[in-house]
């Protein structure tokens, strides 16, 4: 089994807390650093050149709405 860490700047994660009120739902506070990190992971890989165009996207997306 692989197990992924999660490496985000400090500056970062202060960045999403300060944006919370003064008590944080914890769950909330995670969600929203995970899906953060799930985001640059995506523009990363669309940087090099690992991303899906559009178009195939979309094709893929037909076959099962059929």
């Amino acid at each position: 089994m692989v197990v992924k860490k999660y490496i985000m700047q400090k500056e970062k994660i202060q960045q999403v807390v300060d944006t919370f009120p003064e008590e944080v739902d914890m769950d909330a506070l995670l969600e929203k650093l995970y899906l953060l990190d799930k985001i640059e992971q995506g523009e990363k890989q669309l940087a090099e050149g690992k991303g899906i165009a559009h178009e195939e996207v979309k094709k893929r997306l037909q076959k099962w709405l059929e």
